[in-house]
């Protein structure tokens, strides 16, 4: 696949292990990178219930990616997902080559049959009328569960697929800013209407009736040594501090690149 270099490049600008010669106006293979390790959490938006006029099951959470990775000095695409809205699966979200799914959404048996949840990082729930659970994806997330004549499945969650007819899966802890925080969480089936938060990649939960909800946005963390610093573009909201020798920098919301 080519490689979409910036427009108007400066001299001596990175992007993706090259490097721009304004002399000789091509990029070249950039033979001296830099190396940075970078500490990463990637997690995708959540799915949104389904949006028929009744029965509408509970949404998937996003697709949950953490590590270490090293990269050479370049430029690199960050994206936060949105949340899914009624009906549709959430937006995965990415820091270079590490891309983490969007959650499925429920299915909704506003026909009278039972309909399926979407695939996603992990999938959304099955309707009543025995709606079957969607898949997660495998390192990413897990299924949504069964719906059964009249109960809803929920969603699955980063760190358990969805258990019995109706409780969505279970999200997973990471401290990489600092504080422990629970993500990708599968929505509930029962309980009311419940849109994912912000930032988390949770699955909508549903009423059992008519409501219907929304996904949560999705996130990315990096973490690095603190005399290490990012260019970020203006199309990314984030925010940086810095803890015991290293930054830790959160991506809200936006789609840009990151250069260092």
């Amino acid at each position: 696949m080519a490689l979409d270099f910036p427009d108007s490049p400066t001299n001596g600008e990175f992007y993706e292990g090259f490097v721009y010669d304004s002399t000789a106006q091509t990029w070249r293979v950039n033979k001296n990178p830099a190396l940075a390790t970078f500490e990463y959490l990637v997690v995708g938006g959540g799915g949104a219930t389904g949006n028929g006029g009744s029965w509408n099951a509970a949404g998937g959470a996003g697709g949950y990616l953490a590590g270490t990775i090293s990269l050479a000095s370049g430029s690199y695409s960050v994206s936060v997902g949105t949340g899914g809205s009624p009906g549709f699966n959430g937006a995965g979200s990415r820091f270079g080559e590490i891309i983490a799914a969007g959650g499925g959404r429920g299915g909704d048996a506003a026909s009278g049959t039972g309909v399926r949840g979407n695939v996603g990082g992990s999938g959304g729930g099955g309707s009543a009328n025995n709606g079957l659970g969607g898949a997660g994806i495998i390192g990413q997330g897990n299924s949504g569960g069964n719906g059964g004549g009249s109960s809803l499945g929920g969603g699955g969650g980063a760190g358990g697929a969805a258990t019995g007819a109706t409780t969505g899966g279970v999200g997973l802890s990471n401290s990489i800013t600092g504080s422990a925080v629970t993500y990708a969480t599968g929505g509930n089936g029962t309980g009311g209407a419940t849109n994912g938060a912000a930032n988390t990649g949770n699955g909508a939960g549903s009423d059992g009736g008519a409501g219907t909800a929304s996904g949560g946005s999705g996130i990315v963390v990096l973490k690095y040594r603190d005399s290490l610093t990012l260019t970020i573009g203006g199309g990314l909201t984030s925010s940086t501090t810095t803890s015991g020798g290293y930054k830790i920098t959160t991506f809200t919301a936006g789609t840009d690149t990151v250069s260092f």
